[in-house]
């Protein structure tokens, strides 16, 4: 889905990065032409390429003169590596700061991790005021 969110040309390398990486796209699959995106999405074809061609510069894909884009040999592994150093740099390391800050063992970080993981809300510690003094 194309939105107002950032550069069209980008959102078009998210939507080809998000196939490969779910396996919608594999390994040396074609991927759509510049001029089906186009018509798709309707946008103008160079956005389109500006798009795909961000993704050949990277490596993830690659041309057959006359026939089109493919999906690249190791793609999958290269994307899924790069999100997650973003995932941890994005997310893992700001939760571990955060924990730090409020006190949260480890323990206590990889329960909650775990609870969350298995759709529980972890078991808080005492910290209610019920049944405490009031002021």
């Amino acid at each position: 889905m194309i939105d107002d969110s950032g550069p069209i040309f980008l959102q078009i390398a998210a939507l080809i990065e998000n196939d490969i990486v779910s396996g919608a796209l594999p390994e040396e699959s074609q991927v759509p032409s510049t001029n089906e995106f186009a018509q798709y999405y309707r946008i103008n074809p160079a956005t389109a390429a500006k798009g795909v061609n961000t993704l050949v510069e990277e490596g993830i894909l690659y041309k057959r003169r006359g026939i089109g884009m493919f999906v690249a040999a190791g793609a999958r592994d290269k994307l899924l590596g790069r999100r997650r150093e973003h995932f941890t740099a994005q997310f893992v390391e700001p939760l571990c700061l955060e924990a730090g800050k409020l006190g949260i063992t480890r323990a206590e970080l990889v329960a909650m991790l775990t609870a969350a993981l298995d759709g529980q809300v972890p078991a808080e510690q005492d910290t209610s005021t019920q049944g405490k003094a009031r002021t």
